[in-house]
């Protein structure tokens, strides 16, 4: 294909860092909708952006005679050569991508869909997942629950893979030097090191100044106050500890 000058006649493809194509679902077409297709793990690869690995899964195009490579976000058991099957009619075996409407109570989920089509948007992160509650047949909805423990009413179309994010317990070793830390925010953007407002002076920021180190006036701010002054507890609607059992709060809670 020969591009021309304008922008809208070049092919984009979006990339990570590594090269890789972005991990997401398969895009949902006629035969996950009402059979199931099959692939082959190729590839357990790293990407640097993140904590959990991710698999390059190979599909034969069910319309052309030509083979087509997913990235996902890799299932903890998955390994290369093992075949994978996607669709309404797939198996619950870990790795595998059905619609929640498949998938009995209690199933532990990941890379769940937020809304039909998107191709997975929950419980991505290394270790997460998330579970499978209960069907509401009148509605076609499913309940989850998410790696917060809050609880969330989806389609019953959308689609998850069975299983847990491979790299579980990443964070459980302490990195105990600031070498480590370095090497490991250096991949991801520019977050270390993070100076305390506290330690600041007066004219970087609204905590600094002082004899010693205190922000010297409530740390909570309206949710309309000034770019510079929004530091803090943004809008907070309590502040202190919390006593007793956990309390968590929500449309989906009262439900």
């Amino acid at each position: 294909m020969r591009a021309s000058i304008f922008l809208s006649d070049i092919p984009v493809v979006l990339r990570n860092k590594n090269g890789t194509r972005a991990a997401k679902l398969r895009a949902i077409d006629f035969a996950e909708r009402h059979g199931y297709i099959k692939g082959v793990v190729r590839d357990i690869i790293h990407d640097p952006g993140r904590g959990a690995p991710l698999a390059r899964v190979s599909f034969r195009d069910p319309y052309r005679y030509k083979r087509k490579t997913e990235t996902f976000v890799c299932a903890e058991g998955l390994y290369t050569g093992q075949f994978l099957y996607c669709g309404k009619k797939a198996t619950l075996q870990v790795g595998n991508i059905l619609p929640l409407g498949a998938m009995p109570e209690g199933t532990i989920i990941c890379s769940v869909e937020e809304k039909t089509g998107d191709r997975g948007k929950l419980a991505r992160a290394s270790g997460n997942y998330a579970t499978v509650i209960s069907h509401n047949l009148e509605t076609r909805k499913t309940r989850i629950k998410l790696p917060s423990g809050a609880k969330k009413i989806v389609s019953s179309s959308n689609r998850a893979m069975i299983g847990i994010i491979a790299g579980g317990g990443r964070m459980d070793k302490p990195l105990l030097k600031a070498g480590r830390a370095y090497y490991k925010y250096k991949a991801k953007k520019n977050c270390w090191p993070k100076v305390r407002g506290v330690a600041m002076n007066p004219v970087e920021h609204p905590h600094g100044g002082g004899n010693h180190q205190h922000i010297g006036k409530a740390s909570t701010v309206r949710r309309d106050t000034s770019a510079g002054r929004k530091v803090g507890l943004i809008a907070a609607r309590r502040t202190g500890r919390l006593r007793g059992s956990k309390q968590t709060t929500g449309k989906a809670e009262k439900e």
